[in-house]
């Protein structure tokens, strides 16, 4: 039996320039609509049999659509949604959202102020979501990884998943200061990381393997293959490149690890932290 290969970190729009200004011109190509078929086309292509959808707006309309795709495409294993954890009515808003496949929350930290992890009314909700069993995706900047690791501290039975590796300035070689507090995170074995949209940190036209290489193995150092999961960063990474190869990147990376390692990554670790009990090994 081959262990199911999940890709931990995919999103899916219907592409609206008010809804998604997030997309500058920088990013034109993706300014369409990105759906699960086309998803799906791809992952098979290149051995991956199943995905978690992420949310890529902060709206709870969004999270209710990725749920109502994870319908129709049983592929889309789990939907990491998300809701507005300053509100006062969070567990309300969570019963509302409740669905089989909606297995975490993300907030997109990254564009918050400094300090916004460390926020009385953030972490009650979060102490929402915990109750409730959902887990939570940490998107943070390198520079914001201290923060991250004292908001983790502060919630050691709490599944937290750090986004991207915590988006390291690859173009910048700012890899000895992003490993430092890489280290502080990944000291909290509650906290799993994901090997995922490093090519969007590095230089579009020019990466290679090799430039990727030292944060996977950083990342692998740090974390061990039984707290990492691939991800695509779909459709996101196609300004750098074609899903397949970034995907291989991977693979690649963890092909000298032993078998039940190499299992961990590509898939193992992510059935695991979503508790996703109902995917089967294939044969």
């Amino acid at each position: 039996m081959t262990a199911l290969r999940i890709d931990a970190h995919q999103h899916f729009w219907r592409y609206d320039p008010a809804e998604y200004d997030w997309i500058d011109d920088s990013l034109g190509a993706l300014r369409r609509d990105f759906l699960p078929t086309e998803a799906q086309r791809l992952m098979l292509a290149a051995g991956f049999d199943g995905a978690i959808a992420i949310q890529a707006r902060q709206t709870e309309r969004e999270t209710r659509w990725l749920l109502s795709l994870a319908d129709t495409h049983p592929f889309i294993l789990g939907v990491v949604g998300w809701v507005d954890l300053t509100a006062a009515d969070v567990p309300a808003r969570l019963e509302r959202l409740a669905h089989p496949k909606l297995v975490g929350i993300r907030h997109i930290v990254q564009a918050e102020p400094d300090g916004f992890l460390a926020r009385e009314d953030v972490r009650r909700g979060i102490a929402a979501l915990e109750a409730r069993g959902l887990a939570f995706d940490i998107l943070v900047y390198a520079r914001q990884l201290a923060d991250a690791a004292a908001f983790a501290a502060a919630f050691p039975r709490h599944r937290l998943v750090l986004d991207h590796l915590g988006k390291p300035d690859i173009r910048g070689h700012g890899f000895n200061v992003w490993y430092r507090e890489l280290r502080r995170v990944a000291a909290l074995p509650h906290v799993c990381a994901k090997l995922s949209g490093l090519v969007t940190e590095a230089h579009w036209a020019s990466w290679t393997s090799e430039t990727l290489r030292p944060y996977i193995d950083a990342a692998l150092d740090c974390f061990g293959a039984d707290r990492l999961m691939i991800g695509s960063d779909w459709p996101v990474c196609t300004v750098a490149g074609e899903y397949e190869a970034i995907m291989q990147v991977v693979v690649d990376a963890v092909s000298t690890l032993s078998a039940a390692e190499r299992d961990a990554v590509l898939g193992v670790t992510a059935q695991r932290f979503w508790n996703l009990s109902r995917v089967e090994e294939r044969a």
